[in-house]
């Protein structure tokens, strides 16, 4: 007898983590659901499912020679929130097949984050708690010498994917000149949300707060380093909320400890970060352990995304949710697993080398 199999191969999320009671009884009316969640499915158990696939919830490997054995398959969910290099892109395309990330859940979050950690950069907020515990704060103007308002300060932002575009909606009360550089994106896209379509040094060279969002591709990896640092202004924010790979991780910890500028990082080149790392005894930095997106209820709203698009899919309709992988832009991507943001199509996406 023919039978609908949703697999389940979610590392390194886990069905738990992602879905609460009522979105795992949706996804099991869905079709006999198999679960590996304490390894990476086993190829054989992959292998002898396939034909009965409907949809597959994880990042398992689907090459096209898998592809071919998964005449049942509609959908391919990335719950990881990162379009990984394990998928024949361009078959699925060919063959109606989804292949969708619901990581613009976290997007919300990381935003709100960002901007938490733009204000304590800018106003000394954990730099003046420091000071205070160890006896040597300073009061009134004595203790703002070095910082300045976030209030009205000019803004620059890029990659302007779901993270931009949520962090310029946060940020309006403030009334800052926002400047934009996503190569990726029409001009009309920016100014639409009240921004500059600027280039990369201008952008630097105007702004006294930085946010970077942009994803790692085969054409960015560490564009920003040590001349894109000299560029900015002595006292400068800089806040890396993307992936540590588009900028030369040694020059912003230079530029950081030398005093020319102030930042912010929530990546790192890798994690966890070794307890030796200069990054800990580096002066002028804000530290967050990759931790912005992933909230309680980022996570949940990543599997309840995943399976209302999978209810439209089972149904013969389109996914509303997430984001769409397309083969000319995710070959570009550069990705390391583990985070909750993303890519684009994605820390998680309208266009594919800027968040």
């Amino acid at each position: 007898m023919s039978r609908d199999v949703i697999l389940v191969d979610p590392l390194p999320r886990t069905v738990d983590l992602i879905m609460d009671p009522s979105v795992k009884a949706r996804l099991h009316r869905l079709g006999e659901v198999v679960i590996s969640e304490d390894r990476p499915m086993p190829a054989e158990q992959v292998d002898a499912l396939l034909p009965d696939a409907v949809l597959i919830f994880g990042q398992t490997d689907m090459p096209k020679e898998r592809l071919d054995r998964a005449r049942k398959l509609k959908a391919i969910i990335n719950v990881e929130s990162n379009f990984l290099p394990n998928i024949d892109y361009q078959t699925c395309v060919e063959r109606g097949i989804w292949v969708i990330t619901p990581a613009s859940a976290f997007a919300s979050p990381v935003a709100e984050a960002s901007l938490a950690m733009a204000l304590d950069l800018a106003r000394g907020i954990t730099k003046a708690d420091r000071d205070f515990r160890v006896g040597a704060e300073q009061y009134g103007l004595a203790g703002n010498e070095e910082t300045f308002r976030f209030a009205g300060a000019p803004v620059g932002i890029i990659g302007f994917g779901d993270l931009g575009q949520q962090l310029r909606e946060l940020i309006r009360p403030f009334r800052n000149h926002v400047r934009v550089f996503d190569p990726w994106l029409p001009e009309e896209i920016v100014q639409r949300a009240d921004c500059v379509p600027s280039s990369l040094d201008e952008l630097l060279s105007e702004s006294q707060v930085v946010f970077v969002f942009a994803s790692v591709t085969s054409e960015n990896e560490g564009f920003i380093g040590a001349r894109e640092f000299s560029l900015m202004r002595k006292g400068a924010a800089f806040l890396l909320m993307s992936r540590a790979a588009v900028v030369d991780f040694p020059a912003m910890l230079e530029a950081a400890g030398s005093g020319h500028i102030r930042v912010a990082t929530d990546v790192f080149p890798e994690e966890p970060v070794a307890p030796d790392d200069p990054v800990r005894t580096t002066p002028g930095l804000l530290l967050s352990a990759h931790r912005t997106g992933g909230t309680r209820d980022a996570f949940y709203a990543l599997g309840s995304m995943a399976v209302a698009d999978a209810e439209l899919i089972m149904r013969g309709l389109p996914p509303q949710l997430c984001r769409r992988a397309d083969p000319a832009t995710v070959r570009r991507l550069r990705s390391k697993t583990g985070h909750g943001v993303l890519i684009s199509p994605c820390r998680g996406l309208p266009t594919a080398c800027f968040l």
